[in-house]
């Protein structure tokens, strides 16, 4: 990374406060977070498939970093691609569908998907420009796509969202829940810990599919889940407020493991996701970023044992 890049990035960090608003407000944006976040896991039922795949993550990260665009960014971006490329592989389906109902051809169907790969990446640039508001950058990678075929490949995103694009991301709720847990008298500061979240939050997305396939295997206790366990868990991967106490609890256990057992604590009331949730995934979080082995050193305890202990802690607590 460049002296400029590191250092606009750097900035955008240390710019970010806690603190600063009231409690009112907070919990206003608490709650309203947490609606969206029960619409957005409601309508992840039955989703097909995902494209938070380790290269395509890779290519927006680098491409916002490129670009010197906030984090925030580059995580929306990655969800408006997610929920466009969603939309189009549905409607491709149904095409697909009808025309074996009428027993067409199926040449339409082989040109679609074409047609889709073909315009994956000026998709994913559009995905990027429409999150950062920024213009004009993707002729500086070499690509020779013109004004009006990145402005029409935009208003293709836009109308396929139907304009639905101001999504959130875990980040915010990564911030709303280090602000509430400042107040709540967390012993690790908040501070300390966003730097911490936005590396592993970095992670989860490059990492996303082995992340989620350990959890959902973990939660079922089977190694080999079905079809239909791996369709229901598909509301699980969009669980950002799960997403944001797992990425916390994680955090939390890097900078200071013996407050573990307080801020999953926190987190259990502020939320009300179940400890049992937390440190599963949390655990999922640190054996694919710190890695098994060291994880084992510092807390031998299996997973579901540890919610025990950290159950027990947080009614001794209160």
């Amino acid at each position: 990374m460049d002296g400029p890049v590191r250092s606009r990035l750097a900035s955008s960090l240390s710019d970010f406060q806690f603190g600063a608003v009231a409690t009112e407000t907070i919990e206003d944006a608490l709650l309203h977070l947490a609606q969206q976040n029960e619409h957005a896991v409601q309508e992840a039922a039955g989703r097909m498939g995902s494209f938070r795949e380790t290269r395509i993550v890779e290519f927006v990260f680098l491409l916002s970093e490129q670009w010197c665009l906030e984090k925030s960014v580059s995580y929306q971006a990655v969800e408006i691609l997610e929920r466009f490329m969603v939309k189009q592989a549905e409607n491709m389906n149904r095409q697909a569908t009808i025309q074996l109902r009428e027993k067409k051809e199926a040449q339409n169907w082989k040109t679609l998907k074409e047609q889709l790969f073909n315009k994956f990446i000026l998709r994913l640039v559009s995905c990027v420009q429409l999150a950062s508001k920024l213009s004009f950058h993707y002729k500086s990678l070499g690509y020779v796509h013109t004004k009006e075929e990145l402005l029409e490949s935009e208003l293709d995103v836009l109308k396929s969202l139907n304009f639905q694009i101001n999504l959130p991301t875990p980040l915010a709720y990564v911030e709303m829940l280090l602000e509430v847990l400042g107040y709540n008298g967390c012993l690790v500061p908040a501070t300390q810990l966003h730097a911490t979240c936005l590396t592993l939050l970095d992670l989860v997305y490059l990492l996303h599919k082995p992340i989620y396939e350990s959890l959902l295997r973990a939660s079922i206790e089977n190694s080999v889940p079905s079809q239909l366990q791996g369709e229901k868990f598909v509301s699980v991967k969009e669980d950002f407020m799960l997403l944001a106490v797992g990425i916390i609890a994680a955090s939390a256990f890097i900078q200071n493991h013996e407050c573990w057992s307080q801020v999953v604590g926190h987190l259990q009331s502020i939320t009300g996701i179940a400890l049992e949730s937390i440190a599963e995934l949390s655990y999922a979080i640190l054996t694919h970023s710190v890695g098994a082995n060291t994880l084992g050193r510092q807390q031998p305890v299996p997973p579901h044992l540890e919610a025990r202990a950290l159950r027990a802690t947080a009614s001794s607590n209160t």
